[in-house]
């Protein structure tokens, strides 16, 4: 019997509501308003290129115009979310912590093994020394340990044998971090950082699994299994694949073919057999400026086949070989990725400086669209928290 097929509109519509960029960006943004879209979310990733503002504050800007990066500090100090690993470092939902006991253990081994290949000799007879110093003096940061060690010659990242350790001992479970400064990370012991109710809990490997696949398809409302894997980057494509088929086998997923922005051959995904009943808003005409890390976005080639839009990352691309620049920002329109922006905020002078915008070929920009993408340039001036707009001659490509 051939699959039921689902419309191009119908996918993209489930992935935008679930990612809540269907509704207005409107709500107070901090509080239980901001704690609601974090659960919602479940986690956003986190990043150093501070170009406009940081990716996490982009991300949460995206949909709640009010936000200010101080609502995101109040949450971590009252401690509803944690700071650990998904596909990269990112904010998550507190709710999860319990079941980041098993992603400790693997990574754990995983980690060791990658930093023996790195050929950090001696960090991990460092882990006593680092904990007990911890212990004794409460939080600490990278340059509070291993004043006395070297540096290899590697950049940034090539770590002393105590940053090593703090970093090895965080993947594992042992140390949480507590607060950040600037972008820098401030460690204390785990049981000093998390609610005694989260770090009680706990769930077997197959409870876990379960979580683990369940919200993520939650999230992408219809998915593969290597996409539900790779939402969390916490359980093993084979794990994922056994439990889809347990789910298929129950009676509580089903398969379905999927249109493509690309066209082609419909794309085989799961959903829940209940997914299609519950009526969506159509999205609001709002454009809104993305981060390029925005978990809508984040997968790539999703992101082609849901909206045909083609995004890579330049920041390691020489500047004569970029095809248009540094670190330049998607740009929705309802339901659409019109474009993207070069934009940077220029502290110094106070002004968003906006280089080039280029538009996704056949978005026409007329009036009202330019109109409406100068009210978005003009939020995120706000956020990145300086004042005016310097637009480049010929910004609009």
């Amino acid at each position: 019997m051939p699959l039921p097929q689902i419309p191009l509109s119908t996918v993209r519509l489930h992935h935008m509501a679930r990612h809540r960029l269907c509704e207005a960006p409107t709500g107070t943004a901090k509080g239980s308003d901001l704690h609601q879209l974090m659960q919602d979310l479940t986690f956003v990733q986190l990043d150093s290129i501070n170009t406009v503002s940081r990716a996490h504050h982009m991300i949460l800007h995206a949909r709640r115009t009010n936000y200010r990066p101080r609502a995101l500090d109040k949450l971590m100090s009252d401690r509803l979310a944690f700071e650990h690993w998904t596909h990269d470092a990112s904010l998550i939902e507190m709710e999860n912590f319990a079941h980041w006991k098993l992603k400790f253990a693997r990574d754990a081994v995983i980690v060791k093994a990658r930093y023996k290949n790195w050929r950090r000799d001696g960090y991990e007879e460092k882990f006593n020394t680092v904990l007990q110093h911890i212990a004794d003096n409460g939080p600490c940061c990278s340059s509070d340990v291993g004043k006395d060690e070297k540096k290899g010659s590697g950049g940034w990242w090539d770590w002393h044998p105590s940053k090593t350790a703090l970093e090895y001992l965080w993947r594992a479970g042992k140390l949480s971090v507590t607060h950040r400064k600037g972008f820098r990370k401030f460690y204390d012991l785990t049981e000093r950082v998390i609610p005694k109710a989260h770090l009680a809990a706990s769930f077997t490997p197959e409870e876990t699994i379960d979580h683990a696949c369940a919200t993520a398809l939650d999230k992408l409302g219809f998915a593969t299994s290597g996409e539900i894997a790779a939402f969390w980057d916490m359980i093993t494509p084979a794990e994922a694949k056994a439990w889809c088929a347990a789910q298929l086998a129950a009676g509580d997923l089903v398969e379905v073919e999927l249109q493509t922005a690309q066209g082609g051959k419909p794309r085989r995904s799961f959903m829940r057999p209940t997914t299609l009943d519950t009526p969506l808003p159509e999205p609001t005409k709002r454009i809104r400026i993305l981060s390029p890390f925005d978990p809508a976005l984040r997968d790539r080639k999703r992101t082609e086949r849901l909206f045909g839009f083609h995004y890579r990352i330049e920041v390691f691309v020489p500047a004569p070989k970029r095809q248009y620049g540094y670190y330049v920002f998607p740009v929705l329109e309802g339901d659409r990725l019109i474009g993207r922006i070069d934009m940077k905020a220029d502290r110094a002078r106070d002004t968003m400086a906006v280089r080039a915008f280029w538009p996704e070929s056949g978005v026409k920009l007329g009036t009202g669209r330019i109109k409406a993408l100068s009210t978005a340039i003009e939020r995120s001036t706000r956020l990145a928290d300086v004042t005016d707009v310097d637009y480049a001659a010929d910004w609009l490509r």
